[in-house]
């Protein structure tokens, strides 16, 4: 899936503002922002987002886990 559709996906699932998305995943408020006005982000950038959005399931998946 391409990096874009991903994160709009993530920011819905979670209700996570694009500001603090951009922040935690890449020390960059503005990240998401510029990604909807075009931005391209380099490939290493896609791997730390991508890996982000992965470290959040996994995180959720423990503590729904742990709560049961």
């Amino acid at each position: 899936m391409h990096i874009n559709r991903l994160v709009e996906r993530f920011l819905r699932e979670q209700n996570l503002p694009p500001t603090k998305f951009g922040r935690l995943a890449a020390r960059d408020p503005r990240l998401v922002l510029d990604m909807r006005m075009g931005r391209e982000v380099r490939p290493e950038m896609e791997v730390k987002l991508r890996q982000y959005i992965a470290s959040y399931h996994e995180a959720a998946a423990a503590e729904r886990n742990k709560a049961a």
